[in-house]
């Protein structure tokens, strides 16, 4: 069989996670990127290599939506922090396939948190536009994304299925996203009453995975229940990018709780810790966990390591493993959300290749 001509990739955005999937989609043989759109001004122009920091790639970013259209690639890969849903309006429309990390594994938290002036849902709104442009939206990562089709498949072997929990228990100081931070509350009191409800809007997505695991299991929930602690620094503390003041937000564990019938059934939980100075405080693994009550019962760690030879000392560097395992599931996607049918779809409509990597020969 002949190899299938790449597919032809435009990029939106060069934050962390685009920058590190720039580095990332000139070693995957499937994909050919050519072109990214920017949001700053002072980026329009630039080689998108350099951005990088891999040297010129011969890709100019740009800054018109017009000229991503006229390119006519077959995906636009969209990797800033908060959704563009007027942009992705207009991309589908004209009939480009479009996976992101923004925001959206299902459109339930969107729809519940950022409703669209008419009142219509907004996974109404994406999936008339991309059946009407014949092109396809798909939206993943790493948590929420991967980490629930591990809950899933870690299920295949189980009988009388009671729970499935995943878990993510990470060290979060890595992330050098200050806006995310502040939008989620980290830094603030943790005895500020906005607190609660700033985490549960700006980890509401999480509520989608939830929902996303339950109709691979066809499992039909009553609601999906937000359960939190507060872990506050015992200390002011300098992590050189962000300053977290005695007293403030400094770790939490959240819980998205799918329940049926008043029993717990299916949940996501998110063991976050900014530093370890924090009480109370939690027992970081630095893993993703999937547990399965059943019989047989199930637990099981996705444990992530850098590549031999990585810096650990150097923060960038150890940050970039983050923006990779965030990227790469988006990148892996692209062909079959390509040849899926026009509409909007999940992880749970997509073929087991969707979630397969890529050798390296």
């Amino acid at each position: 069989m002949s190899k299938p001509a790449p597919v032809r990739v435009y990029q939106v955005a060069t934050g962390n996670v685009g920058t590190e999937m720039i580095r990332r989609m000139a070693d995957h043989p499937d994909l050919e990127m050519v072109g990214v759109h920017v949001y700053s001004p002072e980026k329009v122009g630039k080689d998108v290599g350099e951005l990088a920091g891999i040297g010129p790639i011969g890709v100019l970013a740009t800054g018109d939506l017009d000229e991503l259209i006229a390119a006519k690639p077959d995906v636009v890969t969209f990797h800033g922090v908060f959704p563009d849903e007027e942009l992705y309006l207009t991309v589908l429309a004209a009939g480009i396939n479009i996976v992101t990390t923004a925001d959206w594994i299902t459109g339930h938290h969107r729809n519940a948190n950022h409703p669209h002036p008419s009142g219509r849902s907004w996974n109404d709104i994406l999936d008339e536009a991309a059946k009407a442009g014949g092109a396809t939206f798909y939206g993943t990562g790493m948590n929420p994304g991967l980490n629930q089709i591990l809950g899933i498949v870690h299920t295949a072997d189980v009988s009388e299925i009671r729970n499935v929990t995943t878990i993510e228990s990470v060290d979060v100081s890595c992330h050098h996203s200050k806006e995310t931070w502040i939008e989620v509350g980290y830094g603030r009191p943790v005895d500020d009453p906005a607190l609660p409800g700033m985490l549960e809007k700006y980890t509401r997505v999480f509520e989608d995975s939830v929902w996303m695991m339950a109709d691979a299991f066809g499992l039909e929930l009553d609601e999906v229940v937000f359960e939190y602690e507060l872990g506050a620094c015992t200390e002011d503390v300098d992590l050189g990018w962000y300053v977290l003041p005695k007293g403030s937000l400094g770790g939490n564990y959240i819980k998205y709780v799918g329940m049926k019938d008043g029993v717990a059934r299916v949940e996501t939980h998110l063991e976050w810790q900014m530093t370890p100075k924090t009480e109370p405080s939690w027992d970081i693994k630095g893993c993703y966990i999937t547990k399965v009550d059943g019989d047989p019962q199930i637990y099981s760690k996705h444990m992530i390591f850098p590549r031999p030879g990585t810096d650990l000392s150097n923060p960038e560097d150890f940050a970039k493993i983050g923006m990779t395992v965030t990227g790469l599931p988006v990148l892996n996607s692209i062909r079959s959300v390509v040849e899926a049918p026009p509409g909007v779809v999940t992880s749970a409509d997509l073929p087991l290749r969707a979630f397969a990597g890529r050798f390296a020969l």
